[in-house]
């Protein structure tokens, strides 16, 4: 149960916030503990609890990175993690972030470890978070541990910013090329049916085509509504299953096109997360099935899979990478030396940063590709409706001349 408090502080302030415990006597010891003088208790009734997690935001790479950042730097600096932690609730902006930190620095606060307790906020905080925490504090190198984390966080924003930038404006194009069509087929085509219909004049193919897409879309055009309003839920319904993601993370690294792109995309995530792993004394085995958990791509999290049998059994990690047949021949290459040399953690950082280099090269390949391609398809789209309503219109200017 969650309560909601009101204390005096040592200097005589008040401060309010609120603990999570089984009863008030438990809330009591916590304030208590705290320095402060409890002044009233109130336990936060369920359905409060439910209309604010209605409210709650989603956690971003760039939120945790700015955690990290700044939870290094206190650290750093001789600050305590309890006090580091109050700290960081009172300035982060981020409504669930700021919510599960208070929540930590009460479990710590209780006598937890950083990393227990941050295990309780597993759908906030990532798996390669946790464990990367918990081997800063069994090492006692937590600031350098938050310091890489910091640095890890920032390059997956990165990423994630430039892949979503560079399809922005892909994205505008084909909706302003579906809103002209509709209002070409909605709008503009019936001003001229009723001249076509009450002519004598044969109409051209494309125009009496065009006229049928018109007449169904003006017609029928709750049907198209309702069937793209099914289309996309069935879409979604279907991404949800097993089978779904199957289909669709197979499509992203085998479709010519995007399948490239996407590997280098995996390709740096898995080495960036495993070096960083690596250099935190977290063992192989161990490190590989954290970073399973953050590949986002069902058919390559199998393939790791059995990955981690081939090396369980003595493969060498390069062979059982190059087996799997989803990176690179050069990042495999890499790897093989880095196993050889006994430099595995500093060939990882480099293959890395290489291949975060090459998605922001495909990016922008991608994007100057793209963006004529589609003008052609929307340039051919509009042109043909122009034409099919121009054929008669000609037609039947040369019937009046003669």
């Amino acid at each position: 149960m969650i309560y909601n408090y009101r204390a005096v502080s040592n200097k005589g302030e008040i401060v309010r916030g609120s603990h999570e415990g089984e009863n008030i006597d438990e809330i009591l010891d916590i304030i208590r503990n705290n320095g402060y003088i409890p002044i009233n208790i109130e336990m936060v009734k369920k359905e409060e609890i439910k209309t604010k997690k209605l409210f709650q935001t989603k956690i971003q790479k760039k939120d945790i990175s700015i955690f990290c950042r700044q939870f290094y730097t206190m650290l750093e600096a001789g600050i305590g993690v309890i006090n580091c932690l109050d700290t960081l609730e009172k300035q982060t902006e981020n409504k669930l972030l700021k919510k599960t930190i208070g929540q930590v620095q009460e479990e710590v606060e209780k006598g937890n470890t950083l990393s227990e307790s941050m295990k309780k906020h597993r759908k906030v905080f990532p798996d390669l978070f946790i464990n990367m925490v918990e081997a800063g504090e069994i090492s006692g190198s937590l600031e350098t541990i938050l310091k890489r984390m910091a640095l890890y966080y920032e390059k997956e924003y990165k990423i994630e910013t430039k892949t979503k930038g560079a399809l922005i404006y892909p994205l505008v194009l084909i909706i302003v090329s579906i809103f002209v069509v509709i209002f070409l087929l909605a709008i503009v085509l019936p001003t001229f049916i009723g001249m076509f219909e009450n002519s004598d004049v044969t109409l051209p193919i494309p125009t009496r085509i065009l006229l049928k897409i018109g007449y169904s879309f003006k017609k029928h055009w709750y049907i198209y509504l309702v069937s793209l309003l099914i289309f996309s839920l069935f879409i979604k319904i279907y991404k949800e299953t097993y089978k779904g993601r199957i289909f669709l993370d197979r499509l992203k690294i085998g479709l010519p096109g995007i399948q490239k792109f996407n590997s280098k995309i995996i390709t740096s995530r898995f080495t960036r997360t495993l070096s960083t792993l690596l250099s935190s004394g977290i063992p192989l085995i161990q490190s590989l099935e954290i970073v399973n958990k953050t590949i986002e791509n069902e058919v390559v999290m199998e393939k790791l899979n059995e990955a981690i049998k081939s090396i369980e059994r003595g493969l060498p990690l390069w062979k059982s990478i190059e087996n799997m047949n989803i990176f690179p021949p050069l990042a495999n290459s890499m790897i093989n030396v880095g196993e050889e040399s006994g430099s595995l953690v500093e060939l990882l950082y480099k293959t890395a940063d290489f291949y975060e280099d090459e998605v922001d090269t495909s990016l922008e390949t991608v994007t100057t590709i793209i963006e004529p391609i589609l003008i052609i398809i929307m340039a051919f789209i509009i042109g043909f409706i122009v034409i099919a309503m121009a054929m008669p219109i000609f037609d039947m200017v040369n019937t009046i001349e003669f």
